[in-house]
């Protein structure tokens, strides 16, 4: 009869969890994983750094740290309380959300953050549709500043809007 080691039980559960982990990285899936209140801290370190510095009515916080294909490198954290979520007016946002509200001016977005800026480039990409209706969603992205003219006839994400937008997205998803 082998005599079970106190922790070998706990390595066998770790062990599956992170197998379950790569098998969704592979995938294509996330890396969030639901946790109960009572499970291991160090899997909510983010969760665990903001109660430490928040009131106990609590807080909402989005932070990332992004390297894009076209080698350009932005960090953002943006946070408010909840007392300060909740008494805000909430339509202000509606038209930076409405303006993402298109699937081709989310495929905009992302082609351009990918590193395709110029209109003309834009225009070849066969699912962004005619040159007027390319212009009309640039426009509608520039309004809600999602986009910024850069020169004439080329487009960019404003750093402080990449993981804003990345956040609006993996928010999206779930």
């Amino acid at each position: 009869m082998s005599e079970e080691r106190p922790d070998e039980s706990s390595l066998v559960e770790r062990l599956a969890r992170l197998e379950e982990r790569v098998a969704r990285l592979e995938t294509g899936g996330s890396l969030a994983e639901p946790v109960a209140a009572s499970a291991d801290a160090g899997a909510l370190w983010a969760l665990a750094g903001l109660k430490d510095r928040v009131p106990a009515t609590g807080a909402v916080l989005f932070t990332g740290a992004v390297d894009l294909p076209t080698g350009e490198h932005y960090e953002w954290q943006e946070g408010r309380t909840t007392e300060d979520l909740m008494g805000a007016d909430w339509t202000q946002g509606a038209a930076a959300l409405a303006a993402l509200a298109h699937p081709v001016r989310l495929l905009l977005l992302r082609e351009i953050l990918l590193g395709t800026r110029t209109t003309a480039a834009l225009g070849e990409h066969e699912q962004l549709g005619t040159s007027g209706q390319l212009y009309h969603h640039l426009r509608q992205l520039v309004a809600a500043g999602w986009l910024r003219t850069e020169s004439r006839g080329e487009y960019a994400v404003p750093g402080e809007r990449v993981v804003p937008l990345l956040a609006l997205l993996l928010a999206a998803r779930r």
